[in-house]
């Protein structure tokens, strides 16, 4: 039997879903040169007005925004109705400490728990499920957008937030949870960790898993599959167009159906802005068809995959996209958390060290490790090692602040850190994410 949260919408013919992308386009394009005066001088600039934007197909003549017009815009530059109109915000860090704040109507919310609800559904969620939900909650979205998705279905959620490992396996296995949704790291570790206490894979309630927020191979897939006794789904989203549920796997476990009467997806030429043909490798753009309180149009994520419509086992109808593949520019998740080398150098100036540095990634027992070498001036060298060691920890506090996440700090004598004679090598990821 096929599992579907909204079936009409989620099986229904290309030119019906098409039917529903242009009249929500031209509305979505009205609405934002109306409200949103980033955007309309962006239009305006480019010779483009609303009446201009007929079909979806007209979408290629509307400028691109990326994250810098993000950080020029916070935080109300691109806000889309009026602020007593939201009443949530969400966020994720910037590159440079300004972070990204997303507006959300009450709306805004009831379509973005509705993408998560498709989700679990098509994991095999139904109302008789006990969801464990071991995304971060507050301002990150994972926890909130699964929490929101799980009450849709009706499924029992337990929003127990991530970390504290001996808890989540308590209620894990007190209250018989049949869905895990977190990032892949956290659930391997959570199999590591019922497989140390003496538990075998058949000993949870599990069936299934709904991972995201940070890039995973399918070797890690059926790891994490084997050792909890699961099948792992993935999900994408971005905090910028709603969060977790603009994707989402199916049971054929390969790529994610778009959500496409919410979201427009293109492919395009990171170079050229070109858009590229089905089945091309470039990177991904979204247009929130349907957001009131934050509504981009033609966003461009950095994340680089090939979408496709080849037909679906499933049933469901909507393009699919790949894993993402990299990124077109330097951003690095780690953790499920943004980490961009310049938010580092912004700390280490400030700080007062050399902006010499080298960012090591790992992956240890299925977790990240996150090192960070860093020269001293010649002036803050010291043969006391106490004095080295307070250094680091102060660093890694700093660190903490900006990124909302630990590095282990090193700090090494001067010139000690290869030079190269062309661009630096500031990071050094030795996780084989996109193999």
């Amino acid at each position: 039997m096929k599992n579907y949260y909204q079936k009409e919408i989620e099986t229904a013919p290309y030119e019906e879903i098409v039917k529903i992308q242009n009249e929500k386009l031209k509305k979505q394009v009205r609405r934002v040169y109306d409200n949103v005066a980033y955007y309309r001088d962006l239009m305006d600039k480019k010779g483009v007005k609303p009446e201009d934007i007929q079909t979806i197909d007209d979408i290629k003549k509307l400028p691109f925004l990326t994250k810098d017009d993000l950080r020029e815009a916070y935080p109300y530059g691109l806000l889309g109705t009026d602020l007593k109109n939201c009443v949530r915000i969400q966020s994720t860090s910037g590159t440079t400490g300004k972070r990204v704040v997303a507006f959300y109507t009450q709306h805004d919310i009831d379509l973005w728990e509705e993408c998560c609800a498709r989700a679990i559904v098509a994991a095999g969620g139904t109302n008789e499920d006990v969801v464990q939900v071991c995304y971060g909650y507050g301002l990150f979205t994972g926890g909130p957008g699964l929490n929101g998705g799980s009450h849709k279905v009706g499924c029992l959620t337990l929003p127990m937030s991530s970390g504290n490992t001996e808890r989540q396996i308590q209620f894990m296995m007190d209250l018989n949870a049949t869905i895990l949704c977190c990032t892949p790291s956290y659930a391997a570790y959570i199999g590591e960790s019922l497989a140390e206490r003496g538990y075998k894979p058949e000993d949870n309630k599990l069936k299934a898993g709904i991972f995201g927020a940070e890039p995973w191979t399918e070797e890690m897939r059926r790891s994490i599959e084997k050792s909890l006794g699961i099948k792992a789904y993935d999900i994408y989203g971005l905090t910028e167009t709603s969060g977790p549920g603009v994707a989402f796997e199916c049971e054929e476990q390969n790529g994610m159906h778009i959500n496409e009467d919410h979201f427009y997806a293109e492919i395009i030429d990171p170079n050229t802005g070109e858009v590229l043909p089905e089945g091309s490798r470039g990177e991904l753009v979204f247009t929130s068809l349907d957001k009131e309180g934050f509504p981009l149009l033609r966003y461009r994520t950095k994340d680089i995959c090939v979408l496709t419509r080849k037909k679906c086992s499933c049933g469901r109808t909507h393009i699919k996209m790949s894993k993402p593949m990299g990124r077109s520019d330097d951003m690095m998740i780690i953790r499920g958390v943004n980490v961009f080398p310049s938010q580092i150098e912004t700390v280490l100036l400030k700080e007062g060290y050399s902006p010499n540095y080298q960012i090591v990634v790992d992956r240890a027992r299925n977790n990240d490790t996150f090192d960070v070498y860093i020269e001293l001036n010649p002036d803050q060298v010291s043969d006391v090692v106490s004095d080295i060691q307070a250094r680091e920890r102060s660093l890694e506090a700093a660190m903490r602040s900006m990124l909302g996440i630990g590095p282990k700090i090193h700090l090494v004598p001067p010139k000690s850190i290869t030079r190269s004679e062309g661009k630096a090598v500031r990071v050094i990821d030795k996780r084989n994410l996109h193999d």
